[in-house]
């Protein structure tokens, strides 16, 4: 494992310059870059992980007050035991029981990502949280509200001084606290990657290789790098949801190119991460594999690479294949970042 320092500074605890007038050194914290993974997309030069920029960060994803009703935070659709999706629900909840329009995604491994949600809205980590936030559905507030509840904080005052120069409680702080929290969710330590490392004299079984084959044969193209995604955008053939109706990637840039294109996820800790697909449809990893076999159709906009021989679209697999592809994705289950207390609120 490599580690990185990103915030130079002289001292390795956390202690007051000067007790009188209330200056605080910062402290960096290291963060650890797995091997296998490929380069940092987030810029840790324009916000460096400290830890008084962490723990605010934590603080405002288990913090209620962003939004209307003072009772919906982040954390909310993110649940850590799930690598923070909303558990065993199809789409996210928000304030007042309304129900969104898309499965929650994963929180993991955002900083190696160049565009987040499902159409890939937020190009930026730091203005990510803008979008539920400001939602009517998530969390439905408005930026100035929120930082005036957390002016009125005398704790969360204290807890901004500490975290930025300026200390200011303003939504350029608050975003990239949330931001530094998020860069530090690194999911890295599952059974693979231990495996590809080296590490621990891991191996796989038979069944988890022969899966690790046939997913590299089948389904790697998208899902790909050890990220298990190449961030791009696809149509994967759904039937479409008459009641949601969602378009996708279209309803960003109204391209007619993007029509029901949805970004590729990330499979790692997939067997936690259910249900599936952007509206949550299938509750089964076995059920998408049956839906990439047999259950495409041709929706006006098909990704060509799922284009067969044959004229139909679909991914031929075995039952065996099938079987074998799903004990290699539970090799990416990392126990050690879903029970890391870390990122637990309490």
């Amino acid at each position: 494992m490599k580690k990185v320092s990103f915030f130079l500074v002289t001292l390795f605890v956390f202690i007051s310059c000067n007790k009188e007038d209330g200056v605080y050194v910062p402290v960096s914290i290291n963060l650890d870059l797995p091997e296998n993974f490929p380069e940092l997309a987030y810029d840790l030069d324009n916000n460096p992980i400290t830890e008084a920029g962490f723990e605010l960060g934590k603080a405002l994803f288990y913090e209620g007050k962003l939004s209307s009703n003072n009772a919906i935070a982040c954390a909310f659709c993110h649940e850590q035991a799930s690598a923070f999706t909303h558990h065993g629900h199809n789409l996210s909840h928000g304030v007042d029981g309304a129900i969104g329009l898309r499965n929650t995604p994963p929180i993991q491994n955002l900083a190696y990502q160049t565009s987040f949600m499902w159409d890939g809205a937020a190009t930026h980590l730091d203005f990510q949280p803008i979008i539920p936030i400001t939602s009517e559905l998530e969390m439905n507030e408005t930026l100035s509200n929120v930082i005036l509840k957390l002016e009125a904080d005398s704790d969360y005052q204290e807890k901004f001084d500490r975290a930025f120069d300026d200390g200011k409680v303003n939504t350029e702080n608050m975003l990239k606290a949330l931001s530094q929290f998020m860069v530090m969710m690194i999911s890295s330590n599952s059974k693979y990657d231990k495996y590809v490392r080296g590490e621990e004299d891991v191996i796989l079984t038979t069944i988890e290789s022969d899966g690790l084959n046939n997913f590299k044969n089948k389904c790697s193209v998208c899902h790909a790098t050890d990220l298990f995604t190449d961030q791009s955008f696809k149509n994967n053939g759904l039937p479409i949801n008459p009641t949601l109706n969602d378009t996708g990637r279209y309803g960003v840039l109204e391209n007619p190119d993007d029509m029901y294109k949805f970004k590729v996820p990330s499979l790692r800790n997939v067997e936690v991460t259910g249900p599936y697909m952007h509206d949550g449809r299938f509750y089964s990893l076995e059920a998408v594999l049956d839906f990439y076999e047999a259950g495409i159709v041709d929706n006006g906009n098909v990704d060509e690479l799922l284009l067969k021989v044959d004229g139909t679209y679909g991914i031929s697999l075995t039952d065996y294949e099938k079987e074998s592809i799903i004990s290699f994705l539970k090799t990416l289950t990392d126990n050690e970042f879903l029970e890391d207390e870390r990122f637990s609120e309490y």
